[in-house]
């Protein structure tokens, strides 16, 4: 590298860049309200929230879910959230019996309920166990949620899609932890900042 002052400054502004591009598309910012008000709403009415990805989309996952059950801002009770990326035994169990592409669908067959929520994060939105569990979830009347990058993709079939406006996997997913936070801290406003 020539210059590594350069070189952090010049990431650091691609990044605000397209923070700046998904702050100004008018449909990503509606649809995250509209998001934003399904997880409220499936709270009061006592469903969860499920979250899911794989690699640093499943880090995310677990991110989201642990802000939810312990905290944002807020000491509040916990709120259900399961990150289905966590149980080595679980993901090991049905990755060798039925493939890796039913993690996700065994868990939620197991789990979910009609009105719960699955959030599935991924930067391709071509995930095939993501894909599938999106499938699975509309089978059991659980609205899914995707949170992907520019390009169209399979998880396009989500009840609500919010696109992240690149193609790069970290400016990607630098957004999609932003936009993990404003849920969490818009449902915890809206649940417990009487």
């Amino acid at each position: 590298m020539k210059n590594t002052s350069e070189y952090i400054a010049a990431q650091i502004r691609e990044s605000a860049r397209v923070k700046e591009a998904l702050l100004k598309d008018r449909d990503a910012m509606e649809t995250l309200a509209g998001v934003a008000g399904l997880l409220v709403s499936t709270y009061r009415q006592g469903h969860k929230t499920f979250w899911a990805g794989n690699g640093g989309s499943a880090a995310d996952a677990q991110h989201m879910a642990a802000e939810l059950v312990n905290k944002f801002r807020l000491n509040r009770r916990g709120l259900p959230a399961i990150a289905l990326t966590t149980d080595t035994s679980v993901l090991t169990a049905i990755g060798n019996d039925y493939g890796f592409d039913q993690i996700f669908v065994r868990q939620l067959d197991a789990l979910a309920s009609p009105g719960d929520v699955l959030v599935a994060i991924s930067t391709s939105g071509e995930s095939a166990n993501l894909v599938k569990a999106v499938g699975k979830s509309r089978e059991m009347g659980v609205v899914s949620v995707a949170l992907v990058g520019a390009r169209p993709c399979a998880l396009d079939a989500c009840d609500h899609v919010i696109h992240i406006p690149s193609e790069e996997t970290p400016r990607i997913q630098e957004c999609q932890t932003l936009i993990g936070h404003i849920l969490c801290d818009m449902v915890e406003q809206a649940l417990f900042n009487i």
